[in-house]
């Protein structure tokens, strides 16, 4: 059977935000879709029969972490990410740009070769470079492609964000050289600039020239206040061009994915669902909840009553406050399970209400609540 060349589909906009679907040649992702992070091959406590029964169409996969353990010969032996790992969903690999920022004392920058690093596990010496990061990602067999960018920290040093979009750029055309022909595949830009409006268009309007199958922003995220990130959203959101997909990177809470969405933004990832769950932090449509705190110990009452999806709510807010107070592992698998649940539940209700044309009313009702 041919492979499905990879498209992107805008069904509806109410105002600027998008109900858009992404055909790859391992399924449809109807958008706007929140990713799961499986940054080492798997999403934290949880199998992905059950990540499939979220709803979750497409997830994450970390192309650092995966050339450090367990190496990309290992799992193209294995026949690639997704045999490797039993996911027969889409799978994004970011290009390991964001590393080159947290991981900043085990690395420095070198505009010809790469980010040159030292492995956090066992300080072994590593160049990472755009051809590099091409050949991991497709030695993946990597769905969708981000290019090598660097993700500069958080910073009002006009010249020093100037100088790292100007690299991500450079970086840009030689990943684009590198990927090459892969029509059943895409492979996404990535937007630069920190808080400067005038470096955002710059570095976008390159990117657009180069022709990219769908548009990334980065370097958010990264410290800024959710006023500040929403403004360059505000900012870049009519340049963005309308036939392609626009992923917002590394966010976020449930608010700041409503208030992106607003903004026409068609896909988000964020470990904070999954880093959430395996501390006691749940996401409800009633707000969060601390299922450590002492107030849950006589509340037999369900998690979350309007969860819809899922057996999730058979455990009582009694029983998981028990779950983690003894450090009992079944904890850690059940609210990160019921996170990403949540933040599922949360993209169908985004997409149900742009169908409608009723968004700015629901982001209105939860953009403060969630």
């Amino acid at each position: 059977m041919a492979l499905k060349k990879f498209a992107f589909k805008l069904l509806k906009n109410d105002k600027h935000a998008r109900r858009g679907r992404i055909e790859t040649s391992r399924g449809n992702i109807e958008t706007p879709a929140f990713m799961p992070v499986g940054t080492q091959a798997t999403v934290k406590a949880c199998r992905i029969e059950d990540i499939k029964k979220t709803g979750s169409e497409i997830i994450l996969s970390n192309t650092y972490h995966l050339m450090i353990r367990p190496g990309v010969e290992r799992i193209q032996k294995a026949g690639g990410l997704h045999e490797f790992m039993n996911c027969s969903l889409p799978i994004l690999t970011d290009s390991g740009g964001f590393q080159v920022m947290s991981l900043s004392k085990l690395r420095k920058i070198d505009r010809r070769k790469g980010a040159i690093f030292n492995s956090h596990i066992d300080g072994k010496k590593f160049i990472l470079s755009p051809e590099e990061s091409m050949r991991i990602q497709l030695g993946l067999n990597s769905d969708i492609v981000m290019i090598m960018d660097e993700c500069p920290k958080n910073s009002n040093d006009f010249d020093l964000i100037n100088k790292s979009m100007e690299l991500s750029l450079h970086w840009a055309e030689r990943s684009k050289k590198a990927f090459g022909k892969n029509p059943h595949k895409a492979l996404f830009g990535i937007v630069q600039g920190g808080l400067f409006n005038n470096l955002r268009i710059k570095s976008l309007k390159e990117l657009i020239n180069m022709d990219f199958d769908g548009y990334a922003v980065g370097g958010l995220a990264v410290g800024e206040k959710q006023s500040e990130m929403f403004t360059v959203l505000d900012e870049i959101k009519e340049a963005l061009p309308v036939e392609k997909p626009h992923y917002l990177m590394g966010v976020g809470t449930p608010a700041d994915i409503l208030g992106a969405v607003k903004r026409g933004i068609d896909m988000f990832d964020c470990v904070l669902p999954t880093r959430s769950g395996r501390t006691g932090l749940a996401f409800t449509w009633e707000g969060r909840v601390n299922i450590r705190n002492s107030k849950y110990q006589d509340d037999n009452s369900p998690l979350d009553k309007n969860c819809i999806n899922l057996d999730l709510n058979e455990y009582s807010k009694n029983y998981l406050n028990h779950l983690f107070n003894t450090n009992e592992i079944l904890g850690s698998m059940l609210l990160t399970l019921h996170n990403i649940n949540f933040y599922q539940e949360l993209m169908l209700a985004i997409r149900t209400n742009i169908e409608n044309g009723t968004f700015d009313d629901f982001h209105d009702k939860y953009i403060d609540k969630l």
